[in-house]
């Protein structure tokens, strides 16, 4: 089964999944890091629509995800909101030009697109030079114990969702030719954490 198709599957009951998370965790790093945007900005998975209440008005956002499912719910959170448009796109084949967004947004996606790196060089290429990249992850712990748990416990955690809990994901920002300005571990020592990246 496809990560859209697990999605799709998953999105009727994602939010109430999530809700533990979201109210503890989420919500404020989802406030502090969407709140001072202002320009075009793309969301790479956008889900359910999470983000969309915490994005500045003067703000023209470009949100995307590969789940209509997920869409669906994301559209309902939407309504009424002028300066959002939301669009069924792969985040592996961006259907933008280059230069096209003063900021590029990822929470809690870089886990479950198939190609991350793929993905993460299409969000550079429509970057303008100028532009950033925040992106709220969740990833592979540098301590060894909880490490050793996330690869024991991710096969079943693709197998079910789609959800890879051990990605790299700051090496493969770096990998994807980004300028890694900042990361500020969040929660849990280091699993959760806000990196803010460069052209």
């Amino acid at each position: 089964m496809s990560v859209a198709a697990k999605y799709n599957r998953m999105s009727a009951v994602y939010d109430l999944m999530e809700s533990p998370m979201e109210f503890f965790f989420y919500s404020k790093w989802r406030k502090e890091a969407l709140s001072g945007l202002k320009g075009m900005v793309l969301e790479v998975g956008v889900g359910t629509g999470k983000n969309l209440k915490y994005y500045p008005e003067d703000c023209s956002v470009m949100a995307i995800d590969n789940s209509e499912g997920m869409l669906e719910k994301a559209r309902e959170k939407g309504k009424g909101m002028k300066n959002v448009t939301l669009l069924l796109m792969d985040a592996e084949h961006l259907e933008f030009p280059d230069n096209s967004f003063d900021y590029v947004i990822t929470t809690f996606v870089l886990c479950s697109i198939p190609d991350p790196i793929k993905a993460l060089r299409e969000m550079k290429r429509v970057l303008k030079p100028e532009g950033e990249m925040i992106n709220l992850e969740h990833m592979r712990s540098n301590n060894r114990w909880i490490a050793a748990y996330e690869d024991f416990i991710n096969p079943i955690s693709v197998a079910l969702t789609g959800i890879n809990v051990n990605r790299k994901t700051v090496e493969n920002i770096g990998k994807a030719g980004f300028n890694i300005k900042d990361v500020k571990n969040l929660a849990f020592k280091d699993i959760f954490r806000k990196i803010r990246s460069k052209q």
